[in-house]
């Protein structure tokens, strides 16, 4: 039985999100991860990041929470029955989401808050995104669309209907077009996949627009993609264009304007597949394809109720 410390809480997991983070912990690559991951085995030998649950018991100190409350957050290790959270990772859940849904909110949905927030889309901007239908692209997709910006979102044709079903205006298809497909140039370039180089990106960006690198996978041994987004960092202080390498962080705050929108009816997730957690494994190599649309679940266990009685009960306890 894990024991919450001093400004944590214990969860009972109802259901676990699957990100590239996961895989990367899981296979130790690129191995500049290993760095902070562990450097001959994993430092946290569960797997798994994102979850939504209850409240199981309080650590020291941790005020504003009850046993029972619905949460979601993100543990060191979320594919388990318990899991101990850091009250600086925790929001109250999602009224209207049922846990599978709310499981795949955090970890991508703040690095897309985030990711819109370096490029300062707002009203009437125009945003590009480059890798729409992944977790991370999806949220971007209609985080931007709510700040009032127009979204042109680059994925294959296969996913092309579920990245304007999300709310982008426009569609460019990478196995027929490029990035530039759409003319014109863009406030904001949000780099969530594909690789592309620098200056083909910022062919497309205003002159006083922003690049915000999140990252893409190449497969490579050491860094795996990760010296473009050096490389902009290293470049953004000579140009006029504002090169962003994004580092996501989990905070409560975020997570609960995230949760907010989610409320409002402005962000919901894509959630294409949920895995039993007998078939953790296969939903790490699931999302390891880069085939995904949206994203990936593990459902830890039942949850004790439907989504809408878990979220009356939890706003009748407070």
């Amino acid at each position: 039985m894990p024991t919450p410390g001093p400004e944590e809480v214990l969860v009972r997991v109802t259901a676990a999100g699957i990100d590239r983070g996961t895989v990367h912990v899981m296979t130790g690559r690129p191995l500049v991860a290993r760095l902070g991951l562990g450097l001959r085995r994993p430092r946290y030998p569960v797997p798994g990041r994102d979850l939504a649950g209850t409240v199981e018991a309080l650590g020291p100190g941790v005020e504003g929470w009850s046993v029972g409350d619905r949460v979601v957050g993100t543990a060191d290790g979320s594919c388990a029955e318990l899991a101990v959270v850091p009250v600086r990772r925790l929001a109250r859940a999602p009224r209207q989401l049922a846990d599978d849904e709310a499981a795949a909110l955090p970890v991508s949905g703040l690095t897309a808050l985030q990711a819109v927030r370096a490029g300062r889309g707002g009203p009437g901007h125009r945003v590009l995104v480059v890798g729409a239908s992944g977790g991370v692209g999806g949220y971007a997709v209609q985080l931007a669309v709510a700040a009032g910006a127009r979204v042109t979102g680059v994925c294959s044709a296969a996913k092309a209907d579920l990245v304007r079903s999300l709310g982008a205006d426009h569609v460019i298809t990478h196995e027929t077009e490029d990035v530039d497909a759409e003319g014109g140039t863009y406030d904001a370039v949000l780099d969530i996949g594909g690789h592309r180089r620098l200056r083909t990106l910022r062919r497309v960006l205003a002159p006083r627009g922003a690049l915000v690198v999140v990252g893409s996978e190449t497969g490579g041994r050491w860094l795996g993609g990760l010296q473009r987004s050096m490389a902009a960092a290293a470049l953004s202080p000579f140009v006029r264009q504002r090169l962003v390498m994004l580092v996501a962080r989990e905070r409560a705050e975020d997570l609960a304007e995230l949760v907010a929108l989610v409320d409002a009816g402005r962000v919901r997730p894509s959630v294409e597949r949920v895995f039993p957690l007998a078939e953790t494994a296969a939903a790490v190599e699931h999302v390891a394809t880069g085939r995904a649309r949206g994203k990936v679940v593990v459902r830890v266990a039942e949850p004790p109720s439907s989504a809408g009685e878990a979220g009356v009960a939890a706003t009748a306890s407070r």
